[in-house]
């Protein structure tokens, strides 16, 4: 029997079931010390990656189960799926809604069309851009010059973060965004623990989920 191949699930883990879990970014910096006394430091990665843990919290049964169907269906840590990140799925802060001047998305040049998501964290040049791949379907609006363009002048495609217009912004045209998002991750373990608190009641061992590149 051959072995089932990685693949990305359009899927989102219902949100209900990481409430009480934790979230944090990774980066990873690689320090050289020199003969002088200073040190040499640098990233092979561009951008940071998310890492949360869920199910710690008591739950129902019924949740448990869910929990339990929804890691044996992306068979552990074979298949992403998609995950609302608490603290970080909007393209503006958490307490506002996002509007189209959010995100800066580029210029136009006269003739491209296509943009892709993004959201900036920081200011000026030292602000780190980090692709936004897995917009919320119908929640993307969209402004070029300013001007908020209508859902019938953009599609997006959902799976990537793609926004294609459908005319192409004038030379120097700035196109921004706003949008809610979810961050594509998988499980980072091959097995989860139920354990039985009560009558109806259970705790799912820590579940460590990773960011991937999908």
């Amino acid at each position: 029997m051959s072995l089932a191949m990685s693949a990305f699930h359009e899927v989102r883990l219902p949100v209900r079931l990481a409430f009480g879990g934790t979230s944090g970014i990774e980066r990873r910096t690689e320090i050289v010390g020199l003969a002088s006394g200073f040190e040499h430091r640098s990233s092979p990665w561009a951008h940071g990656r998310r890492r949360y843990l869920v199910g710690t919290a008591t739950r129902s049964l019924d949740e448990a189960a869910e929990l339990v169907a929804f890691f044996e269906a992306r068979r552990g840590r074979l298949h992403g799926f998609r995950f609302r990140d608490p603290a970080d799925f909007k393209s503006c802060a958490p307490s506002l809604t996002p509007a189209p001047g959010d995100q800066a998305l580029g210029v136009g040049d006269g003739t491209l069309r296509t943009f892709a998501l993004a959201k900036a964290y920081g200011d000026g040049e030292t602000a780190v851009s980090r692709p936004i791949v897995k917009p919320q379907a119908g929640s993307v609006r969209v402004a070029v010059a300013g001007v908020e363009q209508a859902a019938g002048a953009f599609s997006v495609d959902a799976a990537s973060g793609l926004v294609t217009l459908a005319a192409a912004p004038a030379a120097g045209a700035p196109v921004s965004a706003g949008f809610l998002f979810d961050t594509p991750v998988r499980f980072d373990l091959d097995r989860i623990d139920v354990t039985l608190e009560g009558f109806g009641a259970a705790r799912v061992g820590a579940v460590p989920l990773v960011e991937v590149r999908a």
